[in-house]
């Protein structure tokens, strides 16, 4: 199969809805990372998406819809859910709600649970093809599953150019990291950090959130995306928190101070040096795609600091760097 790449305008989201609705799988630019879109409401599909990501059957998809009116034939919406979907959708916060009486989405998306993750997106590209479409979207992260995140066109292609249909071409994704899930099952729990700072949520609800209880090492059963252990990973292996870097190795630096021996390592990239989370998270998922690639035998992480965007971007790099490669 030939993937062909066209620029996001009118004809690229029509020809986007047009793939869609013949089963075919679209990726399209967020305002998070890119996402590989599929019809939500077809089961071969919704198969051929994880086919093509290489993706855990076991893992929940998330629904793309455009507006909370959308959202609620999917879902149900407790006093708490509909607070949030009220101060931050369109946004990058995916909720877990009880799925809805009638929901069109297909059981494989959902990973056969009783619940579904639903989110409304920003981006104008995003929103111009979920409007042409007309109905819901499953969109993963545009990569092959467990691989750095999309947050380019080019990521896209070199990724899963021959397995997919188009790639929309909106340049490169403002957040940069995936959305922050929360579920809303019973009392508000996050389940995954993203690119809505935790302190936004807690202002919003005024309380504070429940973390997800702690991984036990069985990830058969994930209760939303983005909560494997192994997740988000180079080929290279990472060493993350470094206070020196040793001869040969690649840098991912972050801040004005450099690392002790900075010098010996073998390329660097700094995720923001002036010590901007915002850039930090936007930049985070490029950086480590093109560490990746210098030939390095591992990755020197500098320490990021945990507030804000930051636990989001600690738990990208910590997910990137477990398990074996």
């Amino acid at each position: 199969m030939a993937t062909r790449v066209m620029p996001a305008d009118a004809a690229a989201a029509a020809e986007a809805a047009r793939i869609l609705g013949a089963g075919g799988l679209v990726a399209f630019p967020t305002e998070t990372v890119y996402g590989l879109g599929a019809d939500a409401t077809n089961g071969r599909a919704v198969a051929r998406l994880y086919e093509a990501k290489g993706r855990p059957a076991f893992n929940p998809l998330i629904a793309h819809v455009l507006d909370s009116q959308a959202a609620k034939k999917l879902g149900r919406f407790n006093a708490a859910a509909e607070r949030l979907a009220s101060a931050f959708w369109p946004g990058p916060l995916t909720l877990v709600l009880p799925r809805a009486i009638g929901c069109p989405v297909v059981e494989l998306a959902t990973a056969g649970l009783d619940s579904i993750a639903v989110r409304v997106p920003s981006h104008k590209v995003a929103r111009d093809i979920l409007k042409a479409f007309g109905k819901p979207v499953v969109a993963p992260s545009a990569n092959c599953s467990g691989h750095v995140s999309p947050t380019t066109a080019a990521h896209v292609l070199a990724d899963l150019g021959g397995r997919i249909d188009l790639i929309v071409d909106g340049g490169a994704t403002p957040v940069g990291i995936e959305s922050t899930i929360v579920t809303c099952l019973g009392a508000p729990v996050l389940l995954r950090p993203g690119g809505l700072p935790r302190a936004a949520i807690e202002q919003a609800l005024e309380r504070k959130l429940a973390d997800a209880p702690a991984a036990d090492g069985d990830d058969d059963a994930p209760m939303a995306p983005g909560m494997l252990a192994a997740h988000y990973a180079p080929r290279t292996r990472l060493r993350l928190n470094i206070r020196r870097v040793e001869t040969g190795e690649a840098l991912l630096a972050f801040g004005p101070a450099p690392a002790e021996n900075a010098r010996a390592a073998k390329t660097s990239l700094n995720l923001s040096a002036r010590g901007d989370l915002i850039e930090a998270a936007a930049n985070l998922f490029s950086h480590l795609r093109a560490l990746d690639a210098a030939g390095a035998a591992t990755i020197a992480v500098m320490p990021v600091p945990a507030d804000g965007l930051g636990e989001a971007i600690n738990d990208r790099l910590v997910r990137a760097a477990a398990g074996d490669r």
